[in-house]
């Protein structure tokens, strides 16, 4: 960790490529919830079941490329989880990336793969907060830069095949409590 603090905080370096400003191209995104609580739902007979807040995110994953057709958005794949979410973001041509791969800008973000994301978040987030559910996000959120074809297959499997593998998920956990065994 770096000795360097903003506001007497210490920064944790962003885990971005630095090359890439993120406002076009295709992205494999994890979001999970805080510590990793099944906030979601539920994997029972082979299939999840989502809870009151499982189904808003599920609405919310469905709206979000209506809400944003400026950005030429898609979201042809996901999965929600007890704990997270896996989705792939395809952001297309429009007139916010007209060149997809120059640096990242110490600016707003806005009309990027992190104004998605928070928007979902901070939708949810909200949702729970007026409806008094218990929920929290992680603050950050794992995406990976889906670079061709075969990449795309692998992950699109990966996602659909998710809940059929929950039980060898690095985020699953027995719902029964217990002691963590470090």
């Amino acid at each position: 960790m770096s000795d360097e603090k903003f506001k007497g905080k210490y920064r944790i370096p962003t885990a971005r490529a630095k090359w890439h400003c993120y406002n076009g191209g295709c992205y494999f995104i994890t979001i999970c919830t805080m510590n990793r609580e099944q906030y979601l739902g539920e994997i029972f007979d082979g299939k999840m079941h989502l809870s009151d807040i499982g189904r808003f995110l599920n609405e919310q994953i469905l709206t979000t490329p209506k809400k944003r057709t400026d950005m030429n958005l898609e979201i042809p794949v996901y999965v929600i989880m007890p704990n997270h979410l896996h989705l792939i973001v395809s952001i297309g041509r429009n007139v916010y990336n007209s060149t997809a791969l120059q640096p990242a800008k110490f600016e707003p973000q806005t009309k990027n793969l992190a104004s998605v994301i928070r928007g979902i978040k901070s939708a949810v987030s909200s949702y729970a907060q007026k409806n008094n559910i218990l929920f929290a996000w992680q603050t950050r959120y794992h995406d990976h830069i889906i670079r061709d074809a075969e990449e795309m297959e692998k992950i699109t499997e990966y996602i659909e095949n998710n809940v059929i593998n929950w039980r060898e998920d690095c985020f699953y956990f027995s719902p029964v409590k217990t002691t963590p065994q470090y």
